[in-house]
């Protein structure tokens, strides 16, 4: 099918064109406030509330930032990522200690629980206030977003059923959770994840197993760029090989790069082209 030129707010489940739309709107959770209103209304959506907490030292991150959108058949709420560097430096810090997972359910990385706190009622008054119609909701972000819009799924789902989410994609997420937790999520809500990881990205490998873990339900996007439902161990070991050796002039740079939210979106066009 051609890259879609519009969301279709009537989606549920998965596919392609739903995850390069929610693509898009974790790229656009970059964006300043006005850029967000702006596209989001240009997107069909006709409400639009901002979520932003400011952090001060020693938390290593500045802010937490998502935005909720709605329209008369889908509610969206994307949570904004940060740079790779910051984002390992603190998930490979071992002195904070664990914060407990959604109800009272295994346990998350101290950071993703006081990053997702933050914002986490706002989040939920929205969703009360917007959801009118019987909305289909949706969760989303990339890099540190993918990891609380994971993480606010499995709030709601064991937390707040009533408001349960329809789905969630998320692109360069972070290892989030213990097994526990992951468990729970995956017996509740696994055909409602859509994990994607583009070959080399570094974000993914962080924090260190065995401590964390993914949940289930891998989209993989090979060296080719191609979006795989599954691969096995060996082969993503040589495909993953193969996409350091694309570029011979910065091998060691493919982590950071395969990171980028533009290449998971060209990725997906690719697929959809």
């Amino acid at each position: 099918m051609p890259v879609p030129s519009t969301i279709d707010h009537h989606a549920t489940g998965y596919s392609l064109a739903h995850a390069y739309w929610l693509a898009q709107a974790s790229d656009l959770a970059y964006k300043d406030e006005a850029s967000i209103e702006r596209a989001a209304r240009g997107w069909g959506f006709d409400r639009v509330r901002h979520h932003q907490t400011r952090f001060t030292p020693p938390f290593p991150l500045t802010d937490t930032q998502a935005f909720t959108v709605a329209s008369d058949h889908m509610v969206i709420t994307a949570f904004r990522g940060t740079e790779p560097k910051e984002l390992r430096d603190w998930l490979s810090d071992a002195t904070t200690p664990p914060w407990l997972g959604p109800a009272g359910t295994g346990y998350i990385h101290y950071g993703f629980g006081e990053a997702l706190q933050s914002v986490f009622p706002a989040v939920l008054g929205t969703l009360d206030e917007f959801r009118t119609n019987g909305q289909t909701v949706w969760f989303t972000g990339h890099s540190l977003g993918g990891a609380l819009a994971m993480l606010a799924a499995a709030r709601l789902h064991l937390e707040e059923p009533r408001l349960r989410a329809d789905g969630v994609y998320t692109f360069g997420q972070p290892r989030t959770c213990d097994r526990v937790l992951a468990a729970a999520y995956n017996k509740g809500f696994r055909e409602h994840m859509y994990r994607f990881v583009n070959n080399n990205d570094i974000v993914p490998q962080l924090p260190p197993e065995p401590a964390y873990t993914h949940v289930d339900t891998l989209k993989y996007i090979d060296a080719s760029g191609k979006v795989r439902d599954s691969m096995t161990v060996l082969g993503g070991l040589a495909d993953r090989a193969k996409g350091l050796t694309a570029d011979p002039l910065a091998p060691a740079s493919a982590g950071v790069l395969d990171h980028s939210i533009h290449r998971y979106i060209a990725a997906l066009e690719k697929n959809l082209a």
